[in-house]
C-alpha cells in the first residue's frame, strides 16, 4: 500500500531584524549652550570657560549621563535675551576633559560628535539650560570616521600666508602642512576670527569638500577686505 502526502509548503524565510541606524546610541533630548561665534565640528576640540549657574547645571547633569551638550549659535549675535532664537543646525560635542576652577568655574573641553537639526525646544531642565529634541539621522556620515579629499593644500596654504601676516597671528606652518585634511579644516574653521554667520555657514558645508572651499573664500575674502555673506564685515 502506497501512501502519497502533499507536499510541504515552503518554510517562511526567517525575518531579518533592520539594523540599528548609526544614530540610534545618540540622545533624544539635547541640552543646548547658545553661544555666538563658537564653532565645533565633528571631531573638533572646543575649550570653554563655564561660569553661569544655569550652565554649571547642564556640566553637572551631562557628566552624569552621556557627557553630550549640543553646541548652536544665537541668530542675532547682538541679542542678549536670556534664550535667544538659535540656528536650527547645531553640533553636539562630549566633555572629554574637565576640571574646576577655585572661583566654583568649569574648564571643559568639548570633543565634537555629530551636528543635529533642531526638531523642536523642549521645556527648560530643572537646572534653567534649555534642552531640544535633535534630529541626528541627516548628518549620520559625521559618525563614519575622518574624511579625506578635496582640500586644495597650495592655495589654503598661500592665503593663510597673507591672512595671519595681516591678523599678527603665528603659526607653525610645519604643523600646517603636514596635518590631516580633515583635522587642518576644522582647527582652522574653529579658531579662524570669522564673523558668526560664516561660522554658521562653515557648520551647515555639507562635506569636507564644501567645507574646505569655503573656508578658503573666506580667507580670500577677509584678505581682500570685499565681500561678506551676512553683509557685515567692515570694508
Amino acid at each position: 500500500m502506497s501512501m502519497c502526502m502533499s507536499p510541504k509548503p515552503d518554510a517562511e524565510p526567517p525575518r531579518r531584524r533592520p539594523k540599528p541606524s548609526i544614530t540610534a546610541s545618540l540622545p533624544r533630548v539635547l541640552p543646548i549652550f547658545p553661544l555666538s561665534g563658537a564653532l565645533l565640528l565633528p571631531r573638533g576640540k572646543l575649550p570653554l570657560n563655564i561660569f553661569e549657574p544655569r550652565y554649571l547645571a547642564m556640566v553637572e547633569d551631562a557628566l552624569r549621563g552621556d557627557r553630550l551638550i549640543g553646541m548652536v549659535q544665537p541668530l542675532d549675535p547682538d541679542c542678549r535675551d536670556a534664550a535667544p532664537p538659535v540656528y536650527g543646525l547645531g553640533c553636539a560635542g562630549r566633555i572629554t576633559s574637565f576640571s574646576e576652577t577655585e572661583d566654583g568655574r568649569y574648564l571643559i573641553t568639548l570633543t565634537g560628535v555629530s551636528r543635529f537639526i533642531v526638531t523642536a525646544e523642549l521645556a527648560a531642565a530643572a537646572g534653567g539650560y534649555r534642552q531640544v529634541e535633535p534630529s541626528w539621522d541627516h548628518y549620520a556620515r559625521d559618525l563614519g570616521g575622518e574624511e579625506s579629499g578635496g582640500l586644495d593644500r597650495p592655495r589654503l596654504l598661500a592665503a593663510l600666508r597673507t591672512y595671519f601676516k595681516t591678523h599678527g597671528l603665528s603659526v607653525d606652518w610645519s604643523a600646517l602642512e603636514n596635518a590631516a585634511e580633515e583635522r587642518l579644516v576644522n582647527a582652522l574653521a574653529m579658531i579662524c576670527p570669522f564673523l558668526p554667520c560664516e561660522k554658521q555657514a562653515i557648520l551647515e558645508a555639507a562635506d569636507l569638500t564644501e567645507r574646505a572651499n569655503l573656508l578658503i573664500a573666506l580667507v580670500e575674502m577677509a584678505i581682500l577686505g570685499d565681500g561678506d555673506p551676512c553683509g557685515q564685515r567692515a570694508h
